[in-house]
Order: structure tokens, then sequence, then C-alpha cells
């Protein structure tokens, strides 16, 4: 892991210290206890996605101004950048259920939050109480396999080379499958800022979901080298 990534603590004392703001202060802007936020600045504990989550809907701001390394952006720039990430330069967040990492976080105002994730917790138990917040995330498995749990649907197995999409609204908690130690996935959740995603998102998206009659959609990705034999195989005939 590079050394000078910056850290969730650092981005969170920038983050008071622009608004000059006391550890007190921003305790109550946050509902974050004062206690809790100091030893996050100090890179002495960390924050799970949930409570990011209430930081940025409390504070008003989108969730990926939290890891955004840098100064401001115009908004002229923020319609034409690009990003190419890595995981030293990623945001590292180690929380008890899984291992974040938060990637291109010098991009300011992204309307989705792109994410390398480990899943740790073997069973709900450990995990605890399922996890809700807004927008919506997808995770494709690349290794191991997850059991994910949510609200309103019953439990369902994702392998590698398999992805799902959910409401994030909708209580979730991924855990590592029975049998398997370990889990790394790939994802992104969508930005705390609606109204910005509704300008964006096509009407089909925004459909009423009937959650208890339809299963979680889970779709398995064909790999790359079987579509170019099969096409071999057709030139040849």
């Amino acid at each position: 892991m590079n050394d000078h990534a910056p850290t969730l603590g650092t981005l969170m004392k920038a983050l008071r210290t622009r608004n000059d703001w006391t550890l007190q202060e921003m305790s109550d802007r946050t509902g974050i206890p004062r206690s809790t936020l100091a030893k996050v600045e100090h890179d002495r504990l960390t924050l799970g996605y949930d409570k990011l989550q209430q930081i940025s809907q409390r504070l008003k701001m989108r969730m990926s101004e939290l890891f955004a390394a840098g100064g401001e952006e115009t908004e002229g720039r923020a319609m034409t950048r690009r990003s190419v990430g890595t995981l030293e330069g990623a945001i590292h967040v180690d929380s008890r259920n899984y291992e974040y990492f938060f990637l291109c976080p010098e991009l300011r105002k992204k309307r989705m939050i792109p994410m390398v994730a480990r899943v740790r917790a073997r069973t709900l138990e450990e995990f605890g109480e399922l996890v809700r917040h807004s927008g919506e995330e997808f995770f494709y498995v690349l290794q191991g396999s997850v059991q994910v749990h949510t609200e309103f649907y019953e439990p369902v197995i994702v392998t590698a080379g398999q992805c799902i999409y959910i409401d994030s609204t909708m209580g979730h908690a991924y855990v590592l499958a029975p049998g398997c130690d370990e889990a790394t996935a790939i994802g992104g959740c969508t930005s705390a800022d609606e109204a910005l995603l509704d300008a964006i998102t096509k009407p089909e998206f925004h459909e009423k979901r009937d959650a208890a009659a339809r299963p979680a959609e889970v779709i398995t990705l064909k790999p790359p080298k079987k579509a170019a034999a099969r096409g071999k195989a057709a030139r040849r005939r």
C-alpha cells in the first residue's frame, strides 16, 4: 500500500478543517460521537459504509466528496475528466465486516462510488444488523463466493464470475459463503445525491419494484476467451 495515499482519517480531518469546525461541531452535524471522530482522524478507527453514508447525508454532500483528495474541480473540468485508479492510490477503509478500497479518490462529484471489497464476516450473526443506505449498488465477485442476505429475498450465493445488483435502501449484508475462507469483489454504489441521479437515469429504473414477488437477479458473465473461440469455429465452418 502506498504510504502517501490519503487515508479516511486525513480526508475527514481536511473536511473539518475546510469548514473551520471543532470536533464537537463535526459530531453535532454528523451524529457521530466526538471520540469516534477523533480516533478516525488519527487512523485508529474506521467507519463502515453505512456510517459514511450517514455523514454525507447529514452534511448534504455527495458521498464521493468524502473520498475526494486534492482541490476543488470546476464544473467544466468535471464533465471532461478521467482517472486511472490503482489499489495503491485508493482510500483504504478497514472495517469489521469488509475491507474497502475506494478507487479514483482525486475525482470530485462522482455519480457513483467505485470500490474493491474483501468480505470478512462468515455469518449473518457475526455481521450484525442489515445495513441500508440511499442509492443502488452492484458487486461482481472476482474471487471466492459470497452469500448475500437481503431484507425481502432469500439468501443467494454469488460465486466468482457472477454479479448482483440491488436497491441499497433494502437492508442487506454480504458474508462469506459456507466453506469459503476469502472473497473479493469489485463494485459500485450510486452517490447519495438522488436528484442528480434522477436526471441521468433511464425511466425504467424508477418503476415500482415488487420485491416480494421477484427474486434478486444474478447474472453470470461468460469469459471473453470462450466468445473468441466460438468466433473462430464459425469462421472455419
